[in-house]
């Protein structure tokens, strides 16, 4: 057959199976529980459903079949059957796998949160007897759904002081200061330009030849962390050699190092001091076209109020979770919680950027997730599964409207358009994630509708850990779509222009 005879004929044949009405496939499926999430399914298919699966195809292509010796549509049907069987093979096993799993959906007794794990061209469609194949899903478990009305809960609450202003705008200000040398001994909070080298029984694994990093209590990695790290730099210099133990994180990407202790190197070469930019009036007008710093000042009281309210519904989500997940004991798959932490972390980034936090403060949370990867994942997953069951007893659904608004608080803070941020979330696949997102908030707020609330005062932490992008042991990092710096600062430029809670900005 030609490629344009080709071409014809499929078109023809998509047509034709848009105009036939479609029997129910006769299949049988035995489900065998593998663990509480983890179902095998081993289908069987009888040999006359899968000769009407190729008689189907046959009958659709027959009328433009061209056989030699034979006018086009005028050769027997044996004979195009003979011609054409191994070309429809592939689609016919295609179809009769894809209808066979479609009635999964029909059995109440599977909710699948994952596709299918199979390899398609494993499946050997045989000339004789039944199709029989098999292949893993991944399913919500069962369980019994814990009492969610009347739970006691805490809530954190504060009146912002002047002082708590002045607090944050520093902390802001940050972010737009400049690092200049600096003579003499490092201190608290001074920059240290550094080569790092990591190994392990002395033998050199990983190095990076400079990290600027400044000097806090605490130093994070993506698979670790230094504690008392303002000791072990106090009163070092340019030239200065300083070595410390670190142990990587039991979820390091690099299996091998997994629970280690690491020796780590710092050689110092330079040492620079953060000067913050003066608030005259072009840079008020950089920042947010502020008219002066009174106003300015309002701007970051804001800030401090969407935190608040992003601190409140973590803290009130944590108790929840705490509450409904005691007694899910169940064990879940290592491959599932892997698949999750990356959509954790997306979730997290969006989250926290919607919140105005800083790019430090992120990269801070982010790096505590990933040395904690499956401890954070396992709970968030329970308490998903929890949420869901009763979002659909209680009938809560998302619509159209929640997706927007979302997307347009996205879209603010990421000083994009919502049409670009939609755009961008469908192609990278990561709507499910914003569903989720509307769901569990809906589900929350219903909870929180029925507990019984405490307030609390609040305390503001000061910044005591410097996190920095860099995996010790190295290994590939999970694919997730981070803002860049210029992006978080745009954010951050963008959060201190608004003045009230759920402004959005122009599409």
């Amino acid at each position: 057959m030609s490629e344009f005879e080709n071409e014809n004929f499929n078109v023809q044949n998509e047509k034709n199976s848009l105009t036939e009405e479609t029997l129910p496939l006769d299949c049988t499926l035995d489900i065998q529980t593998l663990s509480v999430c983890e179902r095998k399914i081993v289908a069987t298919i009888p040999r006359k459903e899968v000769d009407r699966y190729f008689s189907k195809e046959f009958d659709d292509i027959i009328e433009n079949a061209s056989v030699p010796g034979f006018r086009k549509g005028r050769a027997p049907k044996k004979l195009v059957e003979k011609r054409y069987r191994k070309m429809v093979q592939d689609r016919v096993k295609g179809s009769l796998i894809m209808d066979s799993i479609k009635q999964l959906h029909n059995n109440k007794e599977l909710t699948p949160i994952s596709e299918p794990d199979f390899d398609l061209n494993a499946v050997v469609l045989p000339e004789n007897g039944p199709l029989v194949f098999e292949f893993q899903l991944e399913v919500r478990p069962e369980f019994e759904l814990p009492n969610w009305e009347g739970l006691k809960i805490e809530k954190p609450v504060r009146t912002f002081s002047p002082e708590d202003v002045d607090y944050a705008l520093n902390r802001t200000l940050t972010e737009y200061g400049k690092l200049v040398p600096k003579d003499g001994e490092a201190e608290l909070g001074d920059y240290i330009v550094t080569k790092l080298s990591f190994s392990y029984e002395g033998n050199e694994f990983s190095s990076a030849d400079e990290e600027t990093i400044r000097i806090r209590s605490t130093l994070s990695f993506n698979d670790g962390s230094i504690n008392d790290f303002d000791k072990l730099m106090k009163g070092v210099k340019v030239g200065d050699i300083r070595e410390t133990e670190i142990t990587l994180s039991q979820d390091a990407m690099n299996v091998s190092y997994r629970g280690k202790k690491i020796q780590a190197i710092f050689e110092i070469k330079e040492i620079k001091k953060l000067e913050l930019p003066e608030l005259t009036p072009e840079f008020l007008k950089d920042l947010g076209h502020f008219s002066d710093v009174a106003e300015l000042k309002d701007a970051v009281r804001d800030v401090l109020e969407r935190q608040l309210i992003y601190e409140q519904y973590r803290y009130v989500r944590q108790q929840v979770t705490d509450s409904l997940t005691i007694s899910a004991t169940w064990t879940l798959p290592p491959a599932l919680l892997q698949r999750q932490s990356n959509r954790e972390l997306q979730r997290m980034i969006l989250e926290l950027q919607r919140s105005g936090y800083t790019e430090q403060e992120i990269r801070s949370q982010i790096n505590r997730l990933r040395q904690n990867s499956r401890d954070i994942v396992t709970q968030a997953l329970k308490e998903h599964f929890i949420l869901e069951k009763i979002a659909e007893i209680e009938n809560i659904v998302e619509t159209e409207q929640d997706y927007d608004t979302e997307i347009q608080l996205i879209a603010t803070h990421q000083n994009a358009t919502p049409r670009r941020i939609r755009a961008q979330l469908e192609k990278q696949g990561e709507m499910d994630i914003l569903r989720n997102q509307i769901i569990e908030r809906k589900v929350l707020d219903l909870i929180l509708s029925k507990a019984v609330i405490t307030e609390y005062p609040y305390e503001i932490e000061g910044v005591t850990e410097e996190a920095i992008n860099y995996a010790v042991a190295g290994g590939n990092k999970p694919e997730i779509h981070e803002a860049t710096e210029e992006d978080l600062k745009a954010a951050n430029r963008e959060v201190l222009e608004k003045r009230e809670l759920g402004i959005v900005g122009k599409d």
